[in-house]
Formats: C-alpha cells, structure tokens, sequence
C-alpha cells in the first residue's frame, strides 16, 4: 500500500510536471503572436506625410493641447451608434479639440445592422447640432458586436437609408470599414463614396479593388503622449497638398 501510494504520487508530479511545460510553452506562443498582432505597420512619413486619430470615451481623458502639439493633422472623433446611443465624451471632445487648435475635426457613427437607417441618421445628427465639421460624416461599418447572421441585403437598405437622410440634409458621407466589411457591403455597391479602410497590410486594399481608399487605419496599438491607452493611426491617400485639395472637395 505505501509503495502504491509513492507510485501516484511520482505520476501526479510528473503529470503536473508535463502540464506546467505545456502552460509555459504554450503562454510564451501567445505572447509571441499578440507581439506580432500589435507591432504597428510602420509607414513613411514622406510617402504618408498626413496623419490622424480616431478617438471616443474608450480612450478616456484626452489632452488635446499634446495632439496639437504633435502636429496631428485630424481627429474623427466618435458620436452615435444606432437610433438611441451617444459617446459620453462627444461634446466634450469636440470642444477640447477645438479649443487646442485642432483644425480638422470629424465625427463618426457606428452602424448597427438591425436599426432602421433614417433612425441612425436621425441620431447623429441631433449630437452634431452646433458644431462644425471639415470631414464627411462617417458611417462605421463592420461586423463586430453586430448580428452574424443577418441578410446582407437587409443591411445594406438600412446603409443606404441612412446614407439618403444624411445627405437629403447636406451631409456628405464617407465609409469606414475592414476588409472583410469591403467585400461584403461596399465592392460593387458603395464606389461613389469615399472609403476609409481598416487593414494591418501594405496595401490595404487588393489590387482588384474597385474604388480607391481615401483615409487608411493602419493600426489599432499606436500611442500618443496625449491619452493612456492606445490608439487608432490614421494616414490619408496623397500627399498635403492632395490633402488640402481633398479637403476643400467635401461638398456640405
């Protein structure tokens, strides 16, 4: 009986031996590939020169004053999300941004599938009462924290509903998506908009690609000295003075 029991005692250790191996081995994998996920896409300056943020309350308190600073060169700063849910931080930033100098400020919406889209629109609009905008309105759509199994056709009415009362109201529109987001709602359907793309790859969108990116989200980990937590980096398709151009294109 007592050699029996040093038996299972030595298996049980050398079982917790093998288990811990497996833990150490496979943490220090992960580790390896989160690294590997969240290294930023590092882009020229010279090929890139515009540069941007997008930002919301999920980045907290922002010193808005450090960004103007850092020669930041525009903020999308979020707003709504479907028929009823206003970013806390909106106004606030807004005004931050405004006061610090910032003068490029835009505002975005996320889009939710299973909303009416004069709904959403109606939405954002009423948090942008007061305020001026140098970007179009952008409609964030992606299928994070949506339905999965919703009709794509379904969606895309509910899209273009909004897209029709934005503009039936002056606004111009640009998309935000990924690249599964541009594939699925805007190839061969949304072209006539602007689109700002999300992709951690060079280039961001395939070279079979129907319409061109105007603004590109290249990473989702970069860092300013102006906020604790991390941060979206923008770039835009051109150089300053395409920029500039771009700009003074938007028709309000």
């Amino acid at each position: 009986m007592s050699a029996r029991g040093n038996s299972k005692s030595s298996i049980n250790v050398a079982t917790i031996v093998i288990l811990s191996v497996f833990l150490a081995v496979g943490m220090v994998m992960l580790l390896v590939r989160l690294r590997r996920e969240i290294t930023p896409l590092e882009l020229s300056r010279e090929e890139y020169p515009v540069t941007g943020l997008d930002l919301s309350a999920h980045n907290g308190d922002i010193d808005f004053s450090l960004l103007a600073a850092d020669s930041i060169d525009f903020v999308v700063l979020k707003a709504t999300e479907g028929a009823t849910f206003k970013d806390p931080k909106f106004h606030h930033n807004y005004l931050a941004a405004r006061k610090a100098g910032i003068r490029n400020i835009g505002a975005y919406h996320f889009f939710k599938f299973g909303t009416d889209g004069k709904m959403q629109g109606i939405n954002l609009l009423n948090s942008l009462v007061g305020k001026t905008l140098e970007l179009p309105l952008v409609i964030d759509l992606e299928e994070w924290t949506n339905p999965k199994n919703m009709h794509t056709d379904s969606i895309v009415v509910r899209l273009q509903d909004m897209i029709d009362y934005l503009e039936s109201n002056g606004h111009a529109v640009m998309l935000y998506t990924n690249k599964d987001g541009y594939e699925r709602f805007v190839r061969d359907r949304f072209t006539d908009y602007p689109l700002w793309i999300c992709s951690f790859t060079k280039p961001p969108l395939p070279e079979d690609a129907d319409t061109e990116w105007s603004l590109w989200q290249y990473s989702h980990w970069g860092w300013v000295s102006a906020t604790d937590t991390s941060v979206d980096l923008n770039t835009f398709n051109g150089s300053r003075e395409q920029w500039r151009q771009w700009l003074r294109s938007v028709d309000f």
